[in-house]
């Protein structure tokens, strides 16, 4: 019995983006859209999207 193609295991080339972005990264992008400076809270930040 084969397995199904779902569950083989894919090569870096096939691996989707990750659509939701770690609390760090997210303050990343906003340094550099200057929405964020040293010493403001990480807590409630503003809705990013991942940089293309």
């Amino acid at each position: 019995m084969s397995q199904h193609n779902s569950f083989k295991a894919g090569g870096a080339a096939s691996r989707k983006k990750r659509n939701v972005l770690k609390r760090f990264e997210r303050v990343m992008i906003l340094k550099k859209r200057s929405h964020w400076k040293e010493g403001d809270s990480v807590i409630g930040l503003e809705k990013t999207k991942p940089e293309e």
